[in-house]
């Protein structure tokens, strides 16, 4: 691997590069362009050489800039060689002081700067690279890098050894095997693992050995060299195009890093939303719906955010998605209508605010607590500990209760009905009384007490009370009952049960009946009285006829 020069990469030789790197151990210094027939990798490999042969001489003093024909030009100086140097030096050999590096253009300029300032950019990278070179090759540089290496390896081989332990014993215990005499006060049995966890501490050894073998290959300058010129063969082979989308070509790497970026923005924007959730919007006493609410916000908003950022970044025309988008949609208004119509209705619930997580409401037959507001529907919580999922379209298509609906305070109403005859004022102290020796019913709005009507049986009355807790009403509702039953029994006072006279006149009540009745019944009337006087006739004949 120490023989694999830079010209033996595609990324160098390919004349269809427009910028190839200057890399010195390992480091990408700066980049140049392509220069008539000179391709960017020729000219990045000659700088190469030239700073690696300034690094390697003592003689090097320094970076020199002219400007030729209105370009700036870079030249390595060197010290002129000694007297001893140049007796073992040959007569045809020339001296010089001053060696051509490269000429800065406009392909080479960096951003907007112009020719002079990439010149005093350039000359200010190569002396620290080249400076950075030679304290690299010290020998003081490559004792302590070497110590430490030692070190890292030692320290490798233990938590090799550790996680190997592990797989059989707790903690503990591993490091009890790895380091003797150390107090024990645990059993010494081994720990049953499973084949997961097994698996995950095989993974963290390879991990180990890995970022150990990275971190060393990154210490010296010829490890490092040999560390770039294997990610440049991985980005060469994985940089192909295997994708056009758009007019552009996307390559394996690149789809991989979009999905892993898009994973990566899906996780962080989750965890944002929780911990804006529990973190900061706990501290501010809003509501749990409110809560929900911006975190959910939040939440889709970041992956929103982010998707378009990568698509953008990635050089995607989002109006090129307009096909798929139409076509989506009408799939969706075709095929699933009923989703489309309740994810809509969940996007409407959560900016409108009417129903919110912790919302005691009332949805037809069904009385509860909203657990929780999705997309596609309301998870309801009833009264019966039953979870109920109600569709998001049917809150906006019905009437829904909601006693919740911004502020929790809620008036409850009790009617009351007592016998005639009963002190009225003594009644409404009692009810009074029962309000307010209720912890749940608030003092502020205080309880009152209506006399709302003369009934037929009783004299009616309305206890309005007011809680915070509208989803315990019901209960509410019977301790007040409870004890103002109590209450009127101590004080006897009557509840009435329904009571109803009926007086009947001593004269006939004359009936009136329809025209056509009544003609029916004089018909049959008639009839009735003329069968009566055949049938008198005809017996009074017979007697006669007996006389004689």
């Amino acid at each position: 691997m120490g023989d694999i020069k830079f010209e033996d990469l595609n990324i160098y030789t390919d004349p269809s590069i427009p910028k190839a790197p200057v890399v010195v151990d390992g480091r990408n210094i700066f980049s140049v362009g392509k220069v008539g027939t000179n391709t960017a990798g020729e000219r990045a490999n000659l700088i190469h050489q030239e700073l690696m042969d300034a690094i390697k001489s003592k003689s090097f003093s320094g970076v020199v800039i002219e400007e030729l024909e209105r370009l700036q030009v870079l030249y390595l100086e060197f010290n002129k060689s000694s007297e001893s140097d140049l007796d073992e030096l040959t007569e045809l050999t020339p001296i010089q002081d001053r060696r051509y590096l490269f000429t800065i253009t406009k392909e080479d300029t960096i951003g907007k700067k112009s020719n002079r300032e990439t010149a005093i950019d350039l000359k200010q990278e190569i002396e620290t690279a080249i400076a950075r070179g030679k304290k690299e090759r010290s020998g003081g540089y490559l004792q302590r890098q070497g110590l430490f290496t030692a070190v890292l390896l030692v320290l490798a081989l233990f938590g090799t050894r550790l996680l190997n332990q592990l797989q059989t014993y707790p903690l503990r215990q591993a490091i009890q095997k790895i380091i003797p005499g150390l107090p024990s006060n645990t059993s010494s049995q081994p720990s049953n693992l499973t084949t997961l966890f097994r698996l995950k501490l095989g993974f963290a050894q390879f991990i180990l050995w890995i970022g150990t073998a990275f971190v060393i290959f990154s210490l010296f300058p010829w490890t490092r060299h040999i560390l770039y010129l294997l990610y440049s063969i991985v980005a060469v082979t994985f940089n192909r195009s295997i994708l056009n989308f758009g007019g552009d070509d996307f390559s394996i790497i690149e789809l991989l890093v979009f999905v892993g970026l898009l994973i990566g923005a899906i996780i962080a924007s989750s965890y944002i939303a929780d911990l804006l959730r529990t973190k900061i919007l706990q501290v501010t006493r809003m509501t749990r719906g409110s809560q929900e609410i911006i975190s959910i916000i939040t939440k889709y908003g970041f992956i929103a955010l982010a998707t378009i950022i990568l698509l953008q970044a990635y050089g995607l025309d989002l109006s090129s998605l307009t096909v798929i988008g139409g076509a989506l949609g009408v799939g969706i208004g075709f095929g699933l209508q009923d989703i489309a119509r309740n994810f809509a209705s969940g996007i409407v619930l959560l900016f409108e605010r009417s129903v919110q997580v912790g919302d005691f409401i009332q949805i037809g037959s069904h009385l509860g607590v909203v657990e929780e507001v999705r997309t596609r529907s309301i998870v309801l919580k009833t009264l019966d500990r039953v979870s109920i999922i109600v569709p998001n379209s049917r809150l906006l298509e019905e009437e829904v209760i909601n006693w919740n609906h911004r502020r929790s305070v809620s008036r409850l109403h009790l009617p009351i009905g007592v016998a005639y005859g009963s002190d009225v004022k003594r009644v409404k102290a009692a009810l009074l009384q029962a309000a307010e020796e209720h912890l749940e019913v608030l003092r502020n709005p205080s309880p009152q007490v209506f006399f709302t009507e003369f009934g037929d049986s009783s004299l009616n009355f309305e206890l309005l009370v007011w809680t915070s807790d509208p989803s315990r009403q019901a209960p509410l509702k019977s301790d007040l009952c409870f004890r103002i039953e109590e209450i009127f029994r101590e004080q006897q006072i009557d509840i009435p049960f329904p009571q109803r006279d009926i007086n009947i006149a001593p004269d006939g009540v004359p009936i009136k009946l329809p025209q056509q009745l009544e003609g029916h019944l004089l018909y049959l009337l008639k009839g009735l009285v003329s069968q009566q006087y055949t049938s008198n006739k005809g017996n009074g004949g017979q007697n006669v006829g007996k006389r004689k």
